[in-house]
């Protein structure tokens, strides 16, 4: 009776004297995957977003989630005069990159999403621009 609880508890000291299997998050960082989908980016040329405001990335978007409004500038080019992402209602798919014809929408390998307000979780175009 009192062997098969030894060698419980020894199997338990092993075990406990190995490896940890947590992660210290603020101090240790998780790896990421290459392929990892985060949060959104818009992509820059010539000091202006790529975006032509085709419309492709909230017709594929399955949670509907991106809101686009079309402008037109002086030479009659479309752009987006705002884009907009609900990331409380994003499913991370992937699909509005893989949709975008001219390539002016990424994922980054960004995680950390957190905040207190709702409103902090809609990505308006600024603040989705690619920092250089």
């Amino acid at each position: 009776m009192i062997l098969p609880l030894l060698q419980g508890l020894k199997i338990t000291l092993m075990h406990l004297f190995k490896k940890p299997v947590t992660l210290q998050y603020p101090d240790e960082r998780p790896n990421v995957a290459p392929k990892f989908r985060g949060l959104h980016t818009l992509k820059v040329s010539h000091d202006r977003a790529k975006c032509v405001a085709c419309y492709l990335c909230p017709t594929v978007c399955p949670a509907k989630c991106i809101t686009v409004e079309a402008g037109e500038d002086a030479n009659h080019d479309k752009f987006a005069a705002t884009y907009e992402i609900d990331m409380l209602r994003c499913i991370f798919c992937g699909y509005c990159v893989e949709a975008c014809p001219v390539d002016a929408l990424g994922m980054t390998q960004a995680f950390e999403l957190a905040s207190y307000k709702r409103e902090d979780f809609v990505f308006t175009k600024e603040r989705l621009l690619e920092k250089k």
